[in-house]
């Protein structure tokens, strides 16, 4: 296995061997007996001119091909998600096109399972908005991804966190867009710790209390809802929340940190997935979902066990700069060329974070071919001034 030298804090480095990498099946063998997206990441365009800061430059062949490698091990894409970084880099402009190109690659893939975010990004947050301009922001974009034959995900906005007043400004918006979409919908809470311009929504900043609002709104809509994927990083409050939601809507954990046994469930129910971190551990979730599937929950744990110290470490605070990990995850593994992002945000981890991101991975057999994850990792050190 290759040998480089790592950072390990307090400016020294260390020398690490890489291991022999799991070997998870390319495709999955059997239907999962839990529903599995994966928030997918788009792939940049490296050799585009245009200022990252300003302009997304998307490679659209390397991001709709990874998507159906996702199909292949049997999960599902969240599209146009903030592992996308949607709202962070990723226009509405871009996200339209990636939309568009997303579905109609996932038409041509039997079984394929997709569903697209809508939400009001392309409206720029202010205390001084209407709710009816907000309102009217959702439409549109729900409009769009229903036009192109999409499922909805509804995804908070940052417009509403910034112009509500009250809890009831909550329940106004959310039911007049359930009272219009063509077919149930997932609603998506994305709590403070992935973006903090969504502190305080539903009405309040105590997560419990804002889970009362968010149920009756559920309570109040549930024909039209088909689940409800909570991105609070806790996993008490998702059980909890869990237990109380209308009978024919489901959970979808978006709990970076406990999401094995959160699938797993207990004897009162269990989660669905729509994760961040199913892209950069894909295979090992495929694996891990077959396994649970044919009953085997001994390895489904087994799998996932060694995955959960990477994506906490992919997801520690600050948590909105995960997508950082998620693409050098990526790029280890050989589904883009290059460690280049939307935005420039490759720059948003330090390299000692990364370096501790590649060390996880391989104790969780992730790095699918060790040289050259390893060519690579010691390229990135080059270029920072790492030659030892």
């Amino acid at each position: 296995m290759a040998t480089l030298n790592l950072p390990v804090g307090n400016g020294r480095l260390e020398s690490f061997s890489t291991s022999t990498p799991r070997d998870f099946p390319a495709r999955a063998n059997r239907p999962f007996n839990r529903i599995a997206y994966s928030a997918a990441h788009v792939v940049a365009d490296p050799l585009s001119d245009a200022d990252p800061w300003l302009e997304a430059a998307i490679d659209w062949d390397a991001t709709i091909a990874y998507r159906a490698k996702l199909y292949d091990l049997g999960l599902g894409v969240a599209e146009a998600m903030d592992t996308a970084q949607r709202g962070m880099g990723l226009d509405w402009a871009a996200s339209q096109t990636l939309i568009r190109r997303s579905l109609e690659a996932a038409r041509h893939i039997p079984g394929a399972r997709i569903a697209c975010g809508a939400g009001t990004d392309h409206l720029e947050p202010s205390a001084d908005l209407r709710l009816d301009d907000v309102i009217r922001a959702y439409e549109e974009q729900v409009e769009f991804v229903e036009e192109k034959g999409g499922r909805i995900i509804l995804m908070a906005s940052r417009a509403l966190a910034a112009c509500a007043t009250s809890p009831d400004d909550y329940a106004l918006v959310y039911d007049r867009i359930l009272s219009q979409v063509r077919e149930p919908v997932l609603i998506h809470w994305l709590g403070e710790m992935f973006d903090p311009a969504l502190a305080g929504y539903w009405g309040h900043d105590d997560h419990m209390a804002a889970m009362d609002v968010c149920l009756d709104m559920l309570a109040a809509n549930a024909n039209q809802i088909d689940g409800i994927k909570i991105s609070l990083l806790d996993k008490d409050k998702e059980i909890a929340m869990r237990r109380r939601l209308p009978a024919d809507v489901a959970m979808y954990t978006g709990d970076d940190f406990n999401y094995a046994e959160l699938i797993a469930g207990d004897e009162m129910g269990y989660s669905h997935a729509l994760l961040g971190i199913f892209d950069a551990i894909a295979p090992a979730a495929s694996a891990a979902l077959d396994a649970f599937a044919g009953g085997d929950e001994a390895r489904f744990h087994d799998i996932l066990a060694p995955t959960v110290p990477l994506s906490r470490h992919i997801f520690r605070a600050p948590t909105r700069f995960y997508k950082t990990g998620v693409v050098f995850m990526a790029w280890l593994n050989g589904h883009q060329d290059h460690f280049v992002m939307v935005g420039g945000q490759q720059s948003a981890r330090s390299l000692a974070h990364l370096a501790e991101l590649f060390r996880l991975a391989d104790a969780a057999g992730l790095l699918a071919d060790p040289d050259l994850a390893s060519n690579r990792m010691g390229a990135l050190l080059a270029t920072q001034g790492v030659t030892d």
